[in-house]
């Protein structure tokens, strides 16, 4: 009797040697894994773990980093430039640094300092190299007197013959002579008018000028400040109350547009008046076309509600209130979304104000043709306005629903491999090629993700907190726990080694039939005085069970033959501290038939 020949099946083998980073989804790809910790894709396609990062400094309270021609950054109340320290009187909360040209604008304490004013090599000019961007006067504390007369646009005193409500003639009062003056009261308001003796009529002068006349009320401005006068008790004066611009300026006074009947003096006993240049109060501040821009959705300073987008003078950033009808006027306009602004951005030359369900880009170059365009699309999260970073002209943000690239059309999520895991508190920053972005997950954990845009590939390294990025000089700093750190190793290494892991997904999950992984073959190469340990989880189990592990004593690479348990799928743990590189992973399977 013949019986059918059996023909054994032969085992298969899968090798993977491109591995492709991190994805925390339920079905992930070959190469990809589930979780990991200090992995880089600076060696791909061979799995490595990253630098080992350093300590730049260790300031008393970093609360802010900005590159300039070398990393600056606010420590407490001081201002740390070249390793020299200026004390400009900061307050301890978190800064925004805005680089406008050689100066830096320090929000929200509303100043600024100038990093080219040296006087030395190692001196800084102390006297003139910062200040406020808010400048302030009143008479109270110097008890002097304040005096409105009517002058020229240069300051030059006017002599007015005549203050009356009929026309001077010439048979009437035969004094009358050319180029006399009139304040002519048969309207209101009043007008001043000038004589030409040539035509016989009065001519009247179009835009009249007030000297406010004070011990030093000039010290604190600067000639086309916009300013707000107010505290003027004088009924005929109180036009004046309003905001203005420094049309000129000198000893002890200020030259405004205006009209007054006649000299007037205030006291101090009478009330105080009050000059102001302010800035407005704004949730975010950015630099656009030589102009700082601004957002605010909110009570404004005299306790309005607003929701509006400002811009300050051209080249000015002290001035938001300077209205000349000119091409370097400030600017404020208003936006009819709904809810807070979120985060703000300069991007391919654009200002951009972030809410979370919208964008509001503004175009334009000078106030005149300045317009908002509102586009309805995923916007920033609520909290994570320093995830804004800019990566090879793509932006890149935390929205609600994950992290978003935005190349100025429509942003479109990159962070399918985050899986449904819900973060918040996002802080981002840029450097070549990669996004790092720094989120508390739902348990309240933080956890650094780092995004390879040229490879498309994200990376999970530890649980590092970071309060801001600052990408200088071709190295990467952060501020973490109360220092400087510097991401690819510079400055004094923080640890000697790195300690890493990597998980896979479910092996053999996708093949219906009856087999098992009969071998596995880890191809790397170990640094000495690194270790590596393999771990196996199989099938439903949680238990995660020691293969091996590998000790280096010399520079040397390793193949590393597993005989796992037979079960229909398996996952693979790797831990390792110190440096080293895994060029593929090799299994071995043995293929049964549809029976289990």
């Amino acid at each position: 009797m013949r019986y059918p020949r059996l023909r054994a099946l032969e085992p298969s083998r899968q090798m993977v040697d491109v591995f492709k980073g991190y994805n925390h989804n339920l079905r992930i790809g070959e190469g990809e894994f589930f979780d990991m910790k200090n992995m880089t894709s600076d060696y791909y396609p061979v799995l490595s773990p990253r630098e080992i990062r350093g300590v730049y400094a260790s300031p008393a309270n970093p609360t802010g980093l900005i590159a300039k021609d070398a990393l600056c950054y606010v420590d407490g109340s001081k201002f740390v430039i070249n390793e020299y320290e200026v004390e400009m009187g900061l307050n301890d909360e978190p800064k925004q640094l805005i680089s406008m040209g050689a100066y830096v604008i320090i929000m929200p304490d509303k100043k600024w300092i100038n990093t080219k004013c040296w006087i030395k090599e190692d001196q800084f000019d102390t006297e003139n190299g910062w200040g406020e961007i808010d400048a302030h006067f009143d008479n109270e504390a110097s008890e002097s007197d304040v005096t409105f007369s009517l002058c020229t646009i240069d300051g030059a005193d006017r002599m007015v013959k005549y203050t009356q409500a009929n026309e001077p003639k010439k048979e009437d009062y035969p004094d009358l002579e050319n180029l006399d003056l009139w304040i002519d009261q048969s309207s209101t308001p009043h007008m001043l008018k000038q004589y030409s003796e040539a035509s016989a009529v009065w001519v009247q002068i179009a835009t009249t000028y007030i000297k406010i006349s004070s011990s030093g009320i000039d010290k604190a401005f600067n000639l086309y400040d916009g300013v707000t006068i107010s505290g003027i008790v004088a009924d005929e004066l109180q036009d004046l109350n309003a905001s203005h611009v420094i049309w000129a300026k000198g000893d002890n006074y200020i030259v405004v547009v205006g009209m007054l009947d006649a000299e007037a003096t205030q006291t101090a006993a009478e009330g105080v008046i009050n000059v102001d240049r302010k800035m407005p109060i704004m949730d975010f501040v950015i630099e656009s076309g030589n102009r700082l821009f601004g957002c605010r959705y909110g009570p404004a300073a005299n306790g309005e509600v607003v929701n509006e987008i400002y811009a300050s003078k051209l080249g000015d950033f002290k001035n938001w209130n300077c209205f000349m009808q000119i091409s370097t006027d400030s600017w404020v306009g208003g936006v009819g979304t709904d809810g807070q602004f979120t985060g703000a951005v300069t991007h391919m030359g654009y200002p951009l104000f972030f809410k979370e369900n919208c964008v509001h880009k503004v175009y334009g170059n000078y106030p005149a043709n300045f317009q908002i365009q509102t586009t309805a699309c995923r916007g920033v999260q609520k909290d994570c306005q320093k995830s804004l970073a800019i990566v090879n002209e793509t932006l890149f943000y935390k929205s609600r629903s994950g992290v978003c690239a935005y190349d100025g059309s429509l942003p479109t999520e990159v962070s399918y491999a985050m899986g449904n895991a819900a973060y918040s508190e996002a802080v981002g920053g840029s450097h070549g090629n990669k996004y790092y972005i720094s989120m508390k997950d739902a348990e309240g954990e933080f956890n650094l993700f780092v995004y390879d845009t040229a490879k498309g590939m994200w990376h999970k390294e530890d649980d590092l907190q970071v309060d801001c990025f600052c990408s200088c000089r071709g190295e990467m700093y952060a501020i973490s726990s109360g220092k400087i750190i510097t991401m690819l190793g510079s400055g004094i290494q923080e640890t000697e080694n790195v300690e890493w892991m990597v998980q896979t997904g479910e092996i053999g999950i996708s093949t219906p039939d009856a087999k098992y992984i009969s071998r596995l073959t880890l191809r790397m190469a170990m640094d000495v005085g690194s270790e590596v340990s393999i771990y196996a989880q199989y099938d439903f189990s949680d238990e995660w069970e020691c293969q091996c592990v590998l000790t280096s004593t010399n520079l040397r690479s390793f193949s590393v033959p597993i005989r796992p348990k037979r079960c229909d799928y398996m996952k693979l743990r790797i831990d390792g501290v110190g440096n080293a590189k895994i060029y593929s992973i090799t299994k071995t399977i043995e293929q049964g038939s549809e029976l289990p």
